[in-house]
């Protein structure tokens, strides 16, 4: 193991030595609350959540209206995972 200063956590100046488990608990919480907060929940402006959106979007460049004949869900999925 590489010696490391007595008043600093770095070891070589740019490699900091970290407990493992307290970086990965840090870490995750962080990812976790990226993603509620940026997939999981609802925008405040039209209540839809950012996959929804791209769903009616896509619809929309397909020309997919009520009044429209039927198209399979599987086009709607295909179209969505393809451009977006």
């Amino acid at each position: 193991m590489p010696e490391v200063d007595a008043d600093s956590d770095y070891i070589h100046g740019k490699i900091k030595e970290l407990n493992i488990a307290t970086e990965m608990k840090t870490s995750f919480l962080n990812y976790a609350m990226s993603v509620i907060v940026s997939r999981a929940l609802p925008d405040i402006r039209d209540g839809l959540k950012p996959v929804q959106r791209r769903i009616i979007y896509a619809m929309n460049d397909l020309g997919m209206y009520s009044d429209k004949a039927h198209k399979k869900s599987a086009r709607i999925v295909g179209e969505v995972i393809g451009k977006y």
